[in-house]
């Protein structure tokens, strides 16, 4: 019989939440946004609180909570989005791995993260912030609605894709090459992981598209 530590998440600190809710639930995919200001300037930051939430529209889901320490202060990423209603969401990879994690550190409002990593940035089609060009798959994205959620800590920003912008080295025309982007993703504390074995097995369910179904007889 295996043992269990007992944990009654009623009435848990937000710190102790976080780190519970981080170890466990992984791994996590890395959205890396870029988004930007009033006044024009780019800011990129890596959230791992994030997923695809619906396919009709395309639409994503990201999390972002307010600055720790501060009494409810935002970050510049949701302050951009709630002001352009704009922002593109970069895979991270296992390329860009060492400078996504320098761009999560708390740079003051008035500096651009891109400028100070030398972050090359490529221009988008239907939406004003760039896209980072180092990365393979890169969404551009409007938002939909914005909901705070539990306490007011967490606010989940919810973005229709509006143009997907696909590299042909993970692209084939119709499906993308998870193998050949190599998206790293989020663990608890300061750890990432690539994707290590894959393992395949049949689908049991149609999914939208028929991605992967083969029936039977």
């Amino acid at each position: 019989m295996t043992d269990y530590s007992f944990i009654d998440a009623e009435g848990l600190d937000s710190a102790a939440a976080y780190r519970l809710v981080v170890g466990c639930v992984v791994p996590r995919p890395i959205a890396w946004i870029t988004t930007v200001d009033a006044s024009g300037r780019v800011n990129a930051a890596p959230f791992s609180s994030y997923n695809y939430v619906a396919t009709s529209p395309p639409m994503l889901a990201i999390n972002i909570a307010t600055r720790a320490g501060t009494d409810g202060e935002v970050k510049d990423t949701a302050r951009n989005i709630l002001e352009s209603r704009e922002f593109v969401v970069n895979v991270a990879t296992e390329a860009t791995m060492e400078v996504m994690h320098r761009s999560a550190a708390d740079y003051p409002a008035d500096v651009s993260e891109t400028e100070a990593l030398g972050i090359a940035l490529l221009p988008s089609r239907r939406v004003k912030p760039p896209r980072i060009a180092a990365s393979p798959v890169q969404m551009e994205c409007r938002l939909d609605q914005a909901i705070t959620l539990g306490r007011g800590v967490n606010t989940l920003y919810i973005g229709e894709i509006v143009a997907f912008h696909l590299s042909n080295t993970v692209f084939d025309g119709s499906r993308v090459d998870a193998t050949k982007m190599r998206p790293v993703a989020r663990l608890g504390g300061p750890y990432y992981a690539a994707l290590g074995e894959i393992f395949e097995r049949p689908m049991l369910q149609r999914p939208p598209g028929g991605e992967g179904w083969v029936k039977k007889g």
